[in-house]
């Protein structure tokens, strides 16, 4: 009976080490496939994000200038405004941000209305507080045309204020050093209503297009027709009349007024200008070149500009400019770019007066009525002099020492100055001031 009970236990015994083998087995077999699957789960899962960043890097937005190194060629031929952008990598950045559905702007028409039948209403809108807030150029009684650019704009003037019927082309004139764009884009289509004629100091006769640029592109100063003809005509280019490059004396209420968002906000890949126009006749005369020039402007870049102006009226509207000092500027455009140059301006000062074969315009102040301060001006570009005897070049001089710079005589100057960009980042600025210092 022992050995019965004996023999049924062990058969019992046996049974259960089958089930348990059989059991551990399938269990094994359970962590395998889960394995295999959360390894082919995260295999696809691996894949899936591949795609995603390679389509993403395949319709990812230019990047702009390569970064630079210790021993790079600086490219400050430019005024390519890449300072800017650590302001708007800031927290104001998000609020500039925009969205465009795919159903919107697509008919060529913003306001049927309005004589500028492509100008988009939220972009005027935001160009008029911006003036109101900042007190450079009055809107009030003025129509604000849009363009590709103030370059657009400043042909679309000439065009404008050209007499159709003229025997000879009217001379366009401006006074030296003058931007040395100004003479490649009046005389590249080779119009016969307009012509560069040079220096405006130099210029006999009552009949002309003369272009006021102030601050000055290239030497920053400020300026006003030279010429007074009761016939003459005149073209205010502000590009630069904003609170970080020079103190905003006064409310300009020309007949002519040419802005750009690129030199307000940074943004020059949007490509677009803005003019404010006292006559009718001559705003339809302007928006009619550029209706035939290229039936209009960008209305998602438009869009975009309109954002980008909203983001910096409100940040002045929610922080005065009297709290900057307290609140600081991180959503204060116009003070934390005038933060900038001002330590742009004083860096690149030291390393002139220790190199000491350079000079520079003498600094200029005045109090601004938008920020209720006195201020000096720090202009865009340096207006850089060599007083080196043995230099006779200062273009070829600085590029041997790989700093790209815009020789004199292209604004009407001589070859022992040039232009130099002082909105580059901060990286290419400091390479170059660091090799200024060191020229002997």
């Amino acid at each position: 009976m022992a050995k019965d009970n004996g023999d049924g236990l062990a058969a019992i015994a046996g049974r259960i080490g089958v089930v348990g083998s059989v059991v551990l087995n399938v269990a094994t077999l359970a962590i395998y496939l889960r394995g295999r699957f959360l390894l082919s789960a995260a295999a696809a899962a691996e894949k899936q994000a591949s795609k995603k960043v390679k389509k993403a890097a395949a319709v990812a937005p230019s990047s702009g200038k390569p970064p630079v190194l210790p021993d790079s060629v600086i490219v400050l031929d430019h005024g390519d405004p890449t300072m800017f952008e650590t302001f708007w990598r800031g927290p104001i950045g998000e609020s500039a941000t925009l969205v465009i559905p795919a159903w919107q702007t697509m008919s060529y028409f913003s306001d049927v209305g309005n004589l500028c039948w492509f100008l988009e209403p939220s972009f005027e809108r935001e160009v008029r507080r911006l003036h109101r807030i900042v007190g450079n150029a009055t809107t009030e009684g003025y129509h604000v045309l849009v363009g590709t650019g103030s370059s657009q704009l400043f042909q679309a003037a000439l065009y404008a204020l050209a007499p159709p019927t003229s025997d000879a082309p009217i001379s366009v004139v401006s006074p030296t050093p003058f931007y040395s764009m100004y003479p490649f884009m009046t005389d590249f289509l080779n119009s016969g209503l307009y012509r560069w004629a040079g220096d405006a100091n130099a210029f006999d006769g009552n009949d002309y297009i003369e272009v006021v640029c102030s601050p000055n592109n290239p030497d920053g100063g400020i300026h006003e027709a030279v010429l007074k003809s009761k016939s003459g005509k005149t073209i205010y280019d502000l590009a630069y009349y904003w609170p970080q490059y020079t103190p905003i004396t006064h409310m300009l209420a020309h007949d002519i007024m040419l802005f750009t968002v690129s030199k307000c906000t940074g943004h020059a890949g949007t490509r677009i200008g803005w003019a404010l126009v006292k006559d009718k006749e001559v705003a339809q005369k302007m928006n009619k070149f550029m209706e035939l020039n290229t039936i209009g402007v960008s209305k998602d870049a438009q869009l975009r500009a309109a954002k980008i102006l909203e983001a910096v009226v409100d940040g002045y509207e929610r922080q005065p400019t009297t709290t900057a000092a307290v609140g600081g500027d991180a959503n204060l455009l116009f003070h934390y770019a005038r933060r900038k140059m001002t330590s742009r301006w004083r860096t690149l000062r030291d390393a002139v007066a220790a190199s000491d074969i350079f000079s520079l315009p003498e600094e200029v102040a005045g109090f601004c009525t938008f920020t209720k301060d006195t201020a000096i001006a720090n202009p865009a570009f340096a207006w850089l002099r060599c007083e080196k005897q043995e230099v006779e070049d200062l273009e070829s001089f600085l590029r041997e020492n790989k700093i790209i710079t815009r020789g004199g005589t292209k604004f009407g100057a001589g070859r022992k100055v040039v232009r130099i960009s002082m909105v580059d980042t901060d990286e290419a600025f400091g390479i170059f001031v660091d090799r200024l210092a060191t020229m002997k």
